[in-house]
């Protein structure tokens, strides 16, 4: 397992310029619109003998010059920085980092999705219960997905950030932006959003998490090859509920880059793949339920019926790619059901960009 406390790469900083990025494709220009990117700009990065293999674009995908987050006390809960205003903590008064975790993850292509994954973790029980679950022999996954077939050089979308139920005997609830390759039926891919993940996380709060598969294998949470950049914001931090904020990938410098709000935060190296994955053939967001029954207690999103149109509903916007098409999303549930009222969770498409989702669940 790998531990790292924040602030190792707050020693030594210097200005260098760094390189220009992809024009973005946008689509129905309105109040979410993501301005044109200006020219490069100076910006901080670690000094030499910190400098990582790759260095990242001097904006961040949506345009916006990279500067430091507000971050709360370390161990603050997703309730107390949404209160302060904060846009991320430390999980633990110590400041660690996330361990590595393999714990179970859902996968999507427009082919189909991964049903169920064979599992020997047990999820721990909430706080305050004295049962616990007992062992899963599969984790069963829900989805509601938005997906474009693009060769693009990455993609980034504003996710309302919710604190899910997640049932005691589930795996986790989460909303992600996926980027992905895929030939011959095998997917390269990476991943970055929230969850509410007992197993990886400790708690019920939403995390920041980071994910990579290889040759169409899962790898693990919060590692597995990805390289720390940002001295402020890692994978396994805490993040504020019932907020939005955007989350990008973008190719740049032999790595894969990802963003969260208004920083880098790391990379996975393209030297991770035995393949060449320096663009994508995909791009999904989604929202997505692993639960130990075909019937699942837990929410997605904010718990609302994505097709439920007098209450706030959790929502995914702007979805954008970087030198890519313009966007054209489509959206389903999975697995399909019969009839509609029997979803767990609903999908409606609101544009070519936006669209709301989630649900209770069966309970």
């Amino acid at each position: 397992m790998l531990k790292s406390r924040r602030g190792l790469l707050a020693a030594g900083i210097s200005a260098v310029v760094i390189g220009t990025i992809g024009v973005v494709s946008t689509l129905n220009a309105g109040a979410e619109e993501i301005p044109e990117s200006p020219s490069p700009a100076v910006v901080a990065v670690p000094a030499e003998e910190a400098v990582p293999e790759s260095t990242p674009p001097a904006r961040l995908p949506w345009g916006q010059e990279p500067e430091a987050i507000e971050v709360g006390r370390d161990g603050a809960s997703s309730g107390a920085l949404k209160a302060s205003g904060f846009d991320a903590a430390a999980p633990t008064t110590t400041g660690d980092q996330a361990e590595e975790t393999y714990a179970p993850k859902g996968f999507s292509t427009p082919e189909g999705v991964l049903e169920s994954q064979p599992t020997d973790v047990v999820p721990p029980a909430p706080p305050g219960v004295t049962t616990k679950s007992a062992p899963a022999a599969k984790a069963i996954f829900h989805y509601n997905v938005a997906s474009q077939g693009a060769v693009t050089q990455g993609a980034y979308a504003n996710l309302t950030i919710n604190k899910p139920t997640l049932a005691e005997e589930d795996y986790h609830t989460l909303a992600e932006v996926a980027v992905q390759s895929i030939t011959d039926g095998v997917s390269q891919t990476v991943e970055v959003g929230w969850t509410v993940d007992r197993v990886v996380n400790g708690d019920a709060d939403p995390h920041l998490f980071v994910f990579s598969w290889v040759d169409g294998k899962p790898r693990c949470y919060n590692g597995c090859g990805f390289v720390q950049y940002s001295p402020n914001v890692r994978p396994g931090d805490t993040l504020p509920m019932d907020t939005t904020k955007r989350f990008g990938i973008e190719f740049h410098d032999e790595a894969w880059w990802v963003a969260y709000d208004s920083e880098w935060i790391g990379y996975f190296p393209a030297k991770e793949w035995t393949v060449d994955f320096s663009k994508t053939t995909l791009v999904q967001v989604f929202g997505e339920v692993a639960s130990a029954t075909a019937k699942p207690c837990t929410d997605m999103g904010n718990g609302q019926f994505g097709t439920k149109s007098d209450g706030p509903t959790a929502r995914i916007g702007s979805i954008s790619l970087i030198s890519g098409p313009a966007v054209d999303t489509y959206i389903r549930s999975e697995p399909a059901y019969a009839k509609p009222a029997d979803e767990p969770y609903r999908v409606e498409k609101l544009s070519a960009r936006t669209f709301r989702y989630g649900g209770p669940g069966f309970c």
